[in-house]
């Protein structure tokens, strides 16, 4: 257990560091706790012991360890108060009756993301209530074109398709129209069966190449059955972040990004607000994710918020709250 003294320390050191991305000296320090330099390094001394600070090369001072940040969120942190200016933008959302709950989510949170400029996702499960609502094609060449595939729920697929042999434009919206005619309103999970069952064996009446589409379209239902559903936004704002402004370590942070795998292994199956800092996340050791589970209408899914770990712990958890509190209404 730290002494009130430490704990007001280490609170500074961690909500100074988070504002200013600086090690924090004992000198800063002497009017707010209202004591000597020597005495507060003595103190910093003894949370470094504890593994709580760290010393950085290039100064005397100090910032958070992982174990720092830690102790802070589970000991010391209270939630902040949300400010007006932010329940105001986060509110016209909600407010929106045209929206669909689905959309709410996804847009607030590219709220907070500008807020708080740190990168958010939703990750979503398809379920037994998602119904296919539309399937469209955009023929980009003889060879390729781009698979759309739209929900009763507003969940927007696009797969881009290389073609094993040339079709023609009339063939593929031959193939559309026909998958169209007999799968719109069946639910996703069991679209692969209506499309062996139902468009297989007649599909070759209509369309020449119809091996091909076939097996293109059925490919791409199949992928979108089984993959998750992400929507991301502000993906380039924790590379604004002054630690990431190695080359390679934004190499390393924008590839874990554009893997579905990887960004897919962040859902959350716990309730409540739950806070992975650093390597406590499979994600990456240099930052830290925020997220909670949700169950909206059948559906269940995941919020979270990724940012550096010297994140505005206070400030996410009240952002998060927020939006779960107006999904539950």
């Amino acid at each position: 257990m730290l002494s009130s003294r430490q704990e007001e320390l280490l609170k500074l050191i961690v909500e100074e560091y988070i504002k200013t991305v600086k090690p924090v000296s004992s000198k800063s320090l002497c009017d707010t706790l209202d004591c000597s330099s020597a005495t507060i390094r003595n103190e910093m001394s003894a949370l470094e012991d504890m593994g709580l600070l760290e010393k950085t090369h290039t100064s005397s001072g100090r910032v958070p360890s992982e174990k720092g940040y830690r102790y802070y969120v589970d000991n010391i942190m209270k939630p902040k108060e949300l400010s007006g200016e932010d329940m105001l933008k986060l509110q016209t959302v909600f407010h929106n009756k045209s929206l669909m709950l689905s959309d709410a989510i996804t847009k607030s949170m590219e709220i907070i993301s500008e807020l708080t400029n740190y990168t958010c996702v939703v990750l979503g499960d398809t379920s037994v209530e998602n119904t296919v609502s539309k399937v469209e094609a955009v023929p980009i060449s003889e060879n390729s074109m781009i698979a759309i595939i739209v929900t009763n729920k507003g969940h927007v697929e696009n797969k881009n398709i290389i073609l094993d042999e040339n079709v023609t434009v009339e063939e593929i919206k031959q193939t559309v129209d026909l998958i169209n005619k007999l799968i719109v309103g069946t639910p996703i999970e069991e679209v692969s069966s209506m499309l062996e069952y139902e468009v297989k064996p007649i599909i070759g009446k209509y369309v020449k190449q119809h091996e091909v589409l076939y097996n293109a379209f059925y490919n791409a239902f199949s992928d979108f059955t089984n993959d998750p559903i992400i929507k991301m936004s502000g993906t380039k704002n924790i590379l604004m972040q002054p630690e990431f402004d190695d080359t390679n370590r934004i190499r390393e942070i924008v590839s874990k990004f554009e893997d579905k795998e990887i960004v897919s292994n962040i859902k959350e199956d716990k309730n409540g607000i739950n806070i992975y800092i650093g390597s406590e996340s499979e994600f990456d050791d240099d930052v830290s994710i925020i997220k909670t589970h949700y169950t909206l209408n059948g559906e269940e899914g995941t919020i979270a918020l990724i940012g550096p770990k010297r994140m505005e712990y206070d400030r996410a958890i009240t952002l998060l709250n927020y939006i779960m509190d107006n999904i539950e209404k």
